[in-house]
C-alpha cells in the first residue's frame, strides 16, 4: 500500500481548523513579537526543508527583535503582515487569526466577524464534494466543473463515488474539459484517482512528495477501472487555481494527455497543513514538495504555464471551439454538429433588419427581442435565434440548430425551414397577417 500524501492546500486548513484546537487561546492577543516568535519556532519545527526553514524563521526573529512588527497590536492586522511576508518563501504559508476563545453565535447576513471555519466534510458534502456541475456541451464535450480536490480512503467514500459518477456521465464525450479556473486546491487523493482515469495502469507520471518522514506517491491505491486513454482533455486554469488542482494540471500537461488553456496558475506546489501556536494562531506550513517523474520539478511559485494562452474568461469556449475542430475527421453526423456549433460560437453579433422575418408560420410565430429574434412553436420553449448570415440564424440554447427563411423571387419571407444536424429539415409556411 503507497504512504498516503498530506492534503495539499486549503482541504487541510479547513479540516484541521474545524479541530478542537481552535479552542485554544490566551486570553488577550499576544504581543506581536511573542506572536512571531511563535510563529517562526512553528516554521523551523515543521516545514519540510530543514536549512530553509532555519532561514526563514531567523529573519523572522530578526525583524521582530528590530521591531518591525511592534505597531500591528490588531491580530488580524498581524496575520495579514506575516502571510504576506511568507509567501514569498513558499505560496502556502498562510497565518490565521486566533480562534475564539468561546463559541460565537450564528451571524447575521450581513455579519462578518462572528464567522467560523466549518468542518471540511461539511464543506464538501455541501459543494457536491467538489463537483460544482457535470455536463455535456452541444457538440458532445464533457464538462466538469470542479470547486475543490475532496478527500477519499475507499471505494465507497463520498467523493470516491462522486467522481465516479462525473466520469461516467462524460464517459461517452467526444472530448472532456475540466475547468479548474475557481479551484483552490485539495486532497492528492482526488488528483490521482482523476489522472488514473486518463492514463495507462502502468503510467509513470504521477507527482512524488519528499517530506521530513520520507517519500509518499500521488499514484492511486485503486486507479479507475476504465481510464480512456485517447479522449482528448482540456484543463481551464487561471491566477485562483492553486494547490492540488494545479497538481491535477501540471500532471495531466507532463504527461501529454491534456491541453492546459488560460492563464498561469498561483503556484503553491508543497503540500501541507495548519500548526497551532501557543497564543492561538494558526499557521499553514508546508510538509512536503513534489517532483514530478516527468519534468524533474514542480510548479512552486512560477505556476502551471498554460499551452494556450488566454483570458481566463476565454478558456471556456477556446477549449470547447478546439474540441470541436478535433471533430472534423468523426463520422459525418458527428462531424456536422461540431461544426454547426463552432460555427454558433464563432459568430460575431450583427446588426439586422427584424421586420421582413416577423409573423406567423403554421403554429409558430417569430417575434423581435432585445438581441435577436425568437421563434416560439405552440407551448414549447422559445428559441433564441442570433444571425449566422442573411436570412439564416442559429438557436443561441441548442447551437446545432439553424432558422433559414425563405423568400420568393420578389424578395417576400414566405416560409421558414427548422434545420437541425441531428433530424433534418423541416418547413412551415408563414401565414397572412
Amino acid at each position: 500500500m503507497k504512504a498516503p500524501v498530506p492534503a495539499l492546500g486549503f482541504i487541510a486548513a479547513l479540516f484541521l481548523a474545524a479541530s478542537p484546537a481552535l479552542a485554544r487561546q490566551a486570553e488577550a492577543p499576544a504581543a506581536p513579537r511573542v506572536v512571531v516568535g511563535q510563529v517562526a519556532a512553528a516554521i523551523r519545527d515543521a516545514y519540510f526543508d530543514p536549512a530553509k526553514a532555519e532561514t526563514i524563521a531567523a529573519a523572522l526573529e530578526a525583524e521582530a527583535a528590530a521591531g518591525r512588527y511592534d505597531a500591528l497590536t490588531d491580530p488580524r492586522d498581524l496575520e495579514t503582515a506575516l502571510t504576506a511576508r511568507l509567501e514569498p518563501f513558499d505560496q502556502h504559508f498562510s497565518v490565521g487569526k486566533p480562534a475564539p476563545s468561546t463559541p460565537a453565535a450564528a451571524p447575521s447576513s450581513g455579519a462578518a466577524s462572528g464567522l467560523a471555519p466549518v468542518p471540511f466534510p461539511v464543506v464538501a458534502a455541501r459543494g457536491g464534494q467538489g463537483f460544482r456541475a457535470v455536463q455535456i456541451l452541444p457538440g458532445n464535450v464533457g464538462l466538469i466543473d470542479m470547486r475543490m480536490f475532496a478527500d477519499f480512503e475507499g471505494p465507497n467514500d463520498p467523493a470516491r463515488r462522486q467522481a465516479d459518477a462525473a466520469l461516467q456521465m462524460v464517459s461517452g464525450a467526444d472530448a472532456v474539459i475540466f475547468d479548474l479556473r475557481n479551484n483552490g486546491g485539495g486532497s492528492p487523493a482526488m488528483v490521482g484517482y482523476l489522472v488514473s482515469a486518463f492514463v495507462g495502469p502502468d503510467a509513470d507520471v504521477y507527482n512524488r512528495f519528499h517530506s521530513r518522514d520520507g517519500e509518499a506517491s500521488e499514484a492511486p491505491a485503486q486507479p479507475y477501472a476504465a481510464p480512456r486513454l485517447d479522449v482528448p482533455v482540456y484543463i481551464l486554469i487561471s491566477g485562483r487555481t492553486g494547490s492540488a488542482a494545479e497538481a491535477f494540471a501540471y500532471t495531466m500537461q507532463a504527461a501529454k494527455r491534456a491541453v492546459v488553456v488560460g492563464e498561469t496558475s498561483g503556484g503553491a506546489a508543497n503540500p501541507g497543513g495548519p500548526v497551532f501556536t501557543p497564543s492561538g494562531y494558526r499557521v499553514f506550513i508546508s510538509t512536503g514538495s513534489p517532483t514530478n517523474p516527468l519534468t524533474g520539478g514542480n510548479w512552486e511559485q512560477v505556476g502551471v504555464r498554460p499551452d494556450v494562452a488566454v483570458p481566463a474568461e476565454e478558456a471556456l469556449e477556446t477549449a470547447w471551439k478546439a474540441a470541436l475542430a478535433g471533430q472534423a475527421n468523426a463520422a459525418p453526423a458527428a462531424a456536422t454538429q461540431a461544426a454547426w456549433v463552432r460555427e454558433a460560437l464563432d459568430a460575431k453579433p450583427a446588426a439586422f433588419d427584424p421586420a421582413p422575418y416577423l409573423g406567423a408560420y403554421g403554429a409558430s410565430v417569430i417575434q423581435a427581442s432585445a438581441d435577436g429574434l425568437t421563434w416560439k412553436n405552440e407551448r414549447r420553449p422559445a428559441w433564441r435565434l442570433r444571425p449566422l448570415s442573411p436570412d439564416l440564424f442559429f438557436d443561441v440554447d441548442e447551437p446545432y440548430r439553424r432558422i433559414r427563411f425563405v423568400r420568393d423571387d420578389a424578395g417576400r419571407v414566405t416560409a421558414l425551414e427548422i434545420l437541425d444536424s441531428q433530424t433534418g429539415v423541416s418547413r412551415l409556411l408563414r401565414r397572412a397577417a
